[in-house]
């Protein structure tokens, strides 16, 4: 009888309650090691991704060198289908000069280059400097070809001139008129910059910006090759 009110008197004991507005949670868990962080202030696996901004400007950029990979292929078909080119009577494309003009184009990638490691230092002077640059090769750039293609039209060669003028002026002109959003885009950029409207470190603008105007740059070589020298 001792021992069965022993344990009736254990199984009997009333339940702990804790004091009023005290949470009881789960058991603290000591952390795993090694899981302490990155170093950046992000748990590992929660560091943030791509801004919504630059997976745009991927998708943007995805979609125009598919553009340009089907305007590539056509003209390559038409090129190498053809039994003389370019055809007799047409005239020959400024070779020289263009080469010296890409050389133009090629230097403003640098300088966007320049200008970004100048806003990652916070250096003000320096990115307003390189992205000025970047624009006046720019601006150079599509000053030349402009005057290129006063003197081939004066020369006969027009898009009603067959199949030669018509790729001519599809490829170089398309991507001319890429250039050309590019450059406007970038004279924004510089605007906001100068008057000290964009905000310090890498403003997400000049992020787009620059990629969008290494795009151009990085195509045109593959065009000159084809349309000028092949």
């Amino acid at each position: 009888m001792a021992v069965l009110d022993t344990e009736t008197r254990v199984h009997s004991r009333p339940p702990v309650v804790p004091p009023a507005g005290r949470v009881v949670g789960p058991p603290r868990v000591p952390p795993v090691p090694g899981d302490e962080g990155d170093g950046d202030g992000h748990a590992n696996g929660s560091r943030p991704g791509p801004s919504n901004a630059r997976l745009a400007m991927f998708m943007l950029l995805t979609s125009e060198s598919m553009f340009f990979a089907g305007l590539i292929i056509a003209f390559l078909r038409l090129r190498f289908g053809a039994a003389v080119w370019p055809p007799a009577g047409q005239p020959r494309l400024p070779v020289g000069l263009t080469a010296l003009n890409t050389l133009v184009l090629l230097l403003s990638s640098y300088t966007m280059a320049r200008a970004l490691r100048a806003a990652r230092a916070s250096d003000r002077r320096g990115l307003v400097s390189h992205l000025g640059l970047t624009w006046g090769l720019g601006a150079l750039f599509l000053t030349v070809q402009g005057v290129e293609w006063l003197r081939l039209v004066r020369f006969g060669l027009r898009v009603s001139s067959g199949i030669y003028g018509a790729t001519f002026y599809t490829l170089i002109g398309i991507h001319g008129a890429h250039v050309l959003g590019a450059v406007t885009w970038l004279l924004v950029v510089l605007a906001l910059v100068a008057r000290g409207r964009a905000r310090g470190g890498e403003p997400t603008a000049l992020l787009c910006c620059s990629m969008y105007w290494h795009f151009v740059v990085a195509l045109w070589p593959i065009l000159y090759v084809l349309v000028y020298l092949a």
